[in-house]
């Protein structure tokens, strides 16, 4: 499954801090399809991530029924992207 979205880059300063891009709800219903198929841990979903030219494996986190794509410092560097940057994000769902 391949999906192409964008969304703003945020923060989240929890005990483990991390910048994240949410996963619009038409993109979440279609992970949802595969997630069963897929999703490890506490609901994870395995991807193949890119914004521009830089792609990364990560996993997506699934909260308050959306997912969310979690954003290294290597990748937001790469790009020249941080919070409030509105990015176009696409995923590939590894299997």
């Amino acid at each position: 499954m391949d999906l192409e979205f964008s969304g703003e880059m945020w923060f989240w300063k929890g005990p483990a801090p991390w910048h994240f891009v949410t996963v619009p709800d038409d993109e979440c219903r279609d992970l949802e399809s595969t997630a069963a198929l897929v999703s490890y841990g506490w609901g994870m979903i395995p991807v193949t991530a890119r914004i521009r030219e830089t792609r990364w494996r990560t996993s997506l986190f699934p909260q308050d029924g959306r997912y969310l794509v979690p954003v290294k410092a290597a990748v937001r560097k790469a790009e020249k992207v941080g919070v409030g940057d509105l990015v176009t994000v696409r995923l590939t769902v590894d299997v």
